[in-house]
């Protein structure tokens, strides 16, 4: 099948690689502009976009997708189906019926739940054991197409968001194949209608949606620090010594569903720390504009003792 590929985010870069290697052929690939990154500020290139100069792919960078001059564009290409992956624009009806078989979306999740552009930051933090990546035909409403294909993988233990992502990137390229060779069987196939009923949201995160609440549950904390690694990161301020601050983001804990005495925030003696309900063990953190360390390391430096306390970051 001739292919238009819209890509922008790391996670849609192992099914294009997958696509260049197969029977397929991508004609296109559409991406979001440059954007610019780190301290300097200096214009880079979406993944995706890098990802289609290295394989010498034709390539266009687009504010609009749904502007009507690229869509008389798009159709000089005489593609069979597009494929949407981690894209960042909607892509309207006028875009979708450029092409026989109109598109497709490759979404990290089961759905119909956690429609939106964070679904697997939302499936660790409700204590989802399983998720995976569904294939949908793209319709104008976010996430709410017809489902075509499903694959599933556990959620590991201690994966946090990260982790998960690689991982479904990868069982992407499954989910795309064999959604490929049902278009190959029926130009379109009508696929499986969403539950409606079942419908949940992941929208996009912000920074703030990682602030530690420590009257919160040891459980809560612990899937939220799973959950926003590498970004925005689970926030916290420790408050030790005579009013001095260190400003934190947690990397690693356990919960401990143990009876505490402590107040939410306070270092125990055994240096543990105390929640709304039950304790948290801390492994990993990482200090602002510091590298990573263990607690214990961090401890040692900051002279930490029990009733020192960590709150949630001051906004």
């Amino acid at each position: 099948m001739r292919v238009v590929y819209f890509g922008s985010g790391a996670f849609a870069v192992p099914s294009l690689r997958w696509l260049v290697n197969s029977r397929h052929e991508v004609v296109l690939v559409v991406t979001q502009p440059d954007k610019p990154a780190g301290r300097g500020k200096k214009l880079m290139p979406t993944p995706v976009a890098e990802r289609a100069m290295e394989e010498g792919l034709p390539l266009e960078k687009v504010e609009n997708v749904n502007d009507p001059s690229f869509i008389d564009q798009l159709k000089t290409f005489n593609a069979d189906i597009g494929v949407v992956a981690a894209f960042g624009q909607k892509v309207l009806e006028p875009v979708r019926l450029v092409f026989p078989s109109e598109c497709i979306n490759l979404h990290a999740s089961l759905l119909p739940k956690y429609r939106g552009a964070a679904p697997i930051n939302a499936a660790i933090l409700a204590g989802e054991t399983k998720t995976g990546v569904t294939a949908f035909r793209l319709v104008d409403r976010m996430d709410a197409g017809p489902m075509l294909v499903k694959r599933e993988t556990r959620i590991g233990v201690q994966e946090n968001a990260g982790a998960l992502h690689d991982r479904l990137a990868g069982v992407a390229c499954d989910a795309l194949d064999a959604t490929l060779q049902l278009y190959e069987q029926d130009p379109l196939p009508p696929g499986e209608p969403q539950d409606e009923s079942e419908a949940t949201k992941a929208p996009k995160l912000k920074k703030s949606d990682g602030y530690i609440d420590f009257t919160t549950t040891a459980v809560h904390i612990e899937r939220l620090t799973r959950a926003m690694s590498p970004w925005p990161g689970a926030r916290c301020e420790l408050v030790y010594g005579e009013g001095k601050r260190a400003a934190v983001t947690l990397q690693s804990v356990t919960a401990i569903p143990t009876p505490t005495d402590g107040k939410p925030g306070e270092v125990s003696p055994e240096l543990t720390v105390a929640t709304g309900d039950g304790v948290i063990e801390i492994h990993g953190l990482q200090p602002a504009g510091k590298m990573p360390m263990s607690w214990q390391d961090f401890v040692n430096g900051r002279h930490v003792k029990p009733g020192d306390r960590f709150e949630s970051p001051v906004p």
